[in-house]
């Protein structure tokens, strides 16, 4: 292989005629091959550059949210693919990047992406970052034993209480582009009105689980809000964040109550990895008791494209599905 230095020291050697016709073909070129590849004056929009304003959400339930409202005025991204775990996602180099592309950023909050906290903060200076979660009113959020004083983050298992992060990204869009305040606000309250009847419709289907049944039992605490809401006990092998590990006593902790209350069912969840309530499952035979897992559950990121869970209200009806066959 011919080195760097080698090729330099020929070229040094050339002639000064000869550099300058070189340069001359090596301008030519490089102006013919950009007439080739980038067009002038194209009447093809779609090859034209999106100039649309470039709104990031972190997760996939913002994300939908931003779509619902924004509509074709605003361009969506989403920083977490699905199935990602946000509790313990870092940004790479390409996510500073994009999240530097973005002309209003929307978050969770709530510590839930925890480990995004410095990143984001640095972003703010220069544009607006904006935390949805935090639109729902203080009394309404669940402060959890253990959780460091914090606020339970997983709000957008109310249905209700994630109408206030709806309404939140509604008032963020109208003030990146107040010209569009009313199709802004239109598409807002026809949302409202469906996570209305997405709640009524859930709390209906979970109405039809037994009193002794109503106990839910997943790979982490995710689920407090979702209990609360629609009266059923929550019990989660992992914490709220999936930063702390299951243990051995987490295990025999959930074993016992599942054989104590009779529990049927166990759940998995598609942001964290099964191997956890496969131990309790296993744990549940040798103790002599038989549970199944009922099926898998979104909860921190909706669903790939093609399972209808793509989009929150397709995750809502997912999860309350699941829950309410395996349970009734």
């Amino acid at each position: 292989m011919i080195g760097i230095s080698s090729v330099v020291g020929r070229f040094n050697r050339v002639s000064v005629s000869a550099r300058t016709s070189l340069r001359c073909v090596l301008v030519a070129s490089a102006l013919l091959l950009g007439a080739l590849v980038t067009p002038t004056g194209c009447d093809d929009p779609q090859l034209e550059a999106d100039t649309r304003p470039a709104v990031l959400a972190t997760t996939g339930m913002i994300a939908d949210a931003v779509t619902q409202v924004g509509g074709d005025s605003v361009r969506v991204e989403t920083l977490m693919a699905p199935g990602v775990d946000p509790h313990l996602y870092k940004a790479s180099e390409g996510d500073v990047r994009r999240l530097a592309g973005a002309d209003l950023i929307l978050y969770n909050g709530l510590y839930l992406e925890g480990k995004l906290a410095e990143v984001l903060s640095k972003m703010g200076a220069s544009r607006p970052v904006v935390a949805v979660a935090e639109a729902v009113p203080k009394e309404r959020r669940l402060a959890p034993i253990g959780f460091a004083g914090e606020f339970d983050p997983h709000v957008w298992f109310d249905v209700g209480l994630w109408i206030h992060a709806c309404e939140a990204v509604s008032r963020e869009l109208i003030g990146l582009l107040p010209q569009r305040a009313a199709d802004f606000e239109k598409n807002f309250e026809r949302y409202r009105n469906e996570l209305i009847e997405l709640d009524a419709w859930a709390e209906r289907e979970l109405q039809g689980i037994s009193p002794a049944g109503r106990v839910l039992v997943t790979a982490h605490d995710a689920f407090g809000y979702f209990g609360q809401r629609y009266g059923l006990r929550v019990v989660g092998l992992q914490g709220l964040s999936t930063v702390s590990r299951a243990g051995l006593k987490d295990i025999e902790r959930v074993v016992k109550l599942i054989v104590q209350q009779n529990v049927k069912a166990i759940f998995v969840e598609s942001s964290v990895p099964p191997q956890t309530i496969e131990a309790v499952q296993a744990a549940c035979a040798q103790a002599g008791h038989a549970v199944v897992v009922g099926g898998e559950l979104y909860s921190d990121s909706v669903g790939p494209v093609g399972s209808g869970a793509e989009t929150y209200v397709g995750m809502v009806r997912h999860n309350v599905n699941t829950i309410a066959q395996a349970l009734r």
